[in-house]
C-alpha cells in the first residue's frame, strides 16, 4: 500500500478522513497525495482561456493551496510523506484522473450527513467513486481515534465474480492482521439452508491462502439490516463489500445501492470494485 488518495473540502469530515489515512500510511510507510478540486462555475472555466477572470482564478486556488499547507503542518502528519494538488476539474473527474496517474493503492473519504452517507453516496461525488473506482475506497464518517481492521466483517453472497476482488481484500486484511468475519445474509426473499449456504462458502474459499476467518449465515429481514446487525454482533472494526460498476453495489444487494446500509453504518466501509 504505497499511495494513499485523499480528497478533501476541508470539512470535518475530510479532516476524520485524513486521520485515518495518517494512521494507515504510519503503519505502512505510505505516501499521502491530498487533493483538493476547485469546480469551476462554466462561464470562469471559459474565462481563463480569455483572461478576464484569472485573478479571481488564481485568489482561490492560492487559498486552497494555503489550506493544504496548514493542513499538512498538522501533527498527526509528522512524519509521513504528504504531497498536495489543486486541479480545476469536476471533482469525480479529477479523483478518477489522479487515481490513474499516480498509481494510487487506496482512497480515503470522508462522509457527510447527520444519518450517515447520504450526502456522500447518495447522488454525490463519493458515489461515483465508490462505484467506479478500480482501487478500494475506505469510507469514513466519525472521528476514528484508533483505526483498526482487526476484527473485519465481509458480507458477500460468494459467487465467482466476487473472486477478483476478494484478492484485494485479502491484501488488505493482511496488512492489518484481520480476522475475517465471512457472512452470507438469508432473507425471506432469498434463502439458502444452512448446508448450502456453508458449502457456497467453504468451496468460495479453498481457493484462497487465508487461515484467519470464520463463516456465517445471518437471518435478517433484508440484506441491509441483516450486513447492519451481524457487524453489531461481532463488535466489527470495518465493513467490506463489493461493488459493480454497473449497478452500485453487487448485484447480491439486486443490482442497487443498499441507501439504508449506508445511512445507517455508524462504522467505516470499504468497497472493492468487481
Amino acid at each position: 500500500m504505497k499511495k494513499i488518495l485523499v480528497p478533501t473540502d476541508f470539512s470535518e469530515h475530510a479532516e476524520y478522513a485524513l486521520k485515518v489515512a495518517a494512521q494507515i500510511a504510519r503503519e505502512n510507510n505510505s505516501e499521502i497525495i491530498l487533493l483538493h478540486m476547485l469546480e469551476l462555475p462554466h462561464q470562469a472555466g471559459d474565462a481563463i482561456g480569455s483572461g478576464h477572470q484569472i485573478p479571481e482564478i488564481m485568489f482561490y486556488k492560492n487559498k486552497a493551496l494555503e489550506n493544504l499547507e496548514e493542513l499538512m503542518d498538522s501533527d498527526f502528519l509528522d512524519g509521513i510523506n504528504v504531497s498536495e494538488a489543486v486541479q480545476f476539474e469536476k471533482a469525480f473527474d479529477g479523483i478518477m484522473k489522479i487515481i490513474k496517474k499516480n498509481d494510487i493503492d487506496l482512497v480515503v473519504m470522508g462522509s457527510h450527513g447527520t444519518s450517515g452517507f447520504e450526502e456522500m453516496f447518495i447522488g454525490s461525488n463519493t458515489e461515483k467513486v465508490v462505484r467506479f473506482s478500480d482501487v478500494p475506497v475506505l469510507v469514513i464518517k466519525n472521528k476514528v481515534d484508533d483505526f483498526k481492521a482487526t476484527n473485519f466483517v465481509f458480507a458477500s453472497d460468494f459467487s465467482n465474480e466476487i473472486k477478483k476482488p476478494f484478492k484485494l481484500l485479502l491484501d488488505f486484511a493482511k496488512v492489518f492482521n484481520s480476522k475475517l468475519n465471512l457472512v452470507m445474509i438469508n432473507t425471506p426473499n432469498s434463502f439458502k439452508p444452512t448446508h448450502t449456504a456453508e458449502k457456497i462458502m467453504s468451496e468460495f474459499m479453498a481457493e484462497f491462502n487465508y487461515s484467519n476467518y470464520s463463516t456465517d449465515i445471518y437471518n435478517d429481514t433484508n440484506v441491509e439490516r441483516g450486513i447492519l446487525n451481524f457487524a453489531n454482533s461481532v463488535n466489527a472494526d470495518l465493513i467490506g463489500m463489493c461493488t459493480h460498476g454497473r449497478t452500485g453495489f453487487a448485484h447480491f444487494f439486486n443490482g442497487s445501492i443498499s441507501e439504508d446500509l449506508v445511512n445507517h453504518a455508524v462504522r467505516p466501509v470499504i468497497t472493492f470494485k468487481i
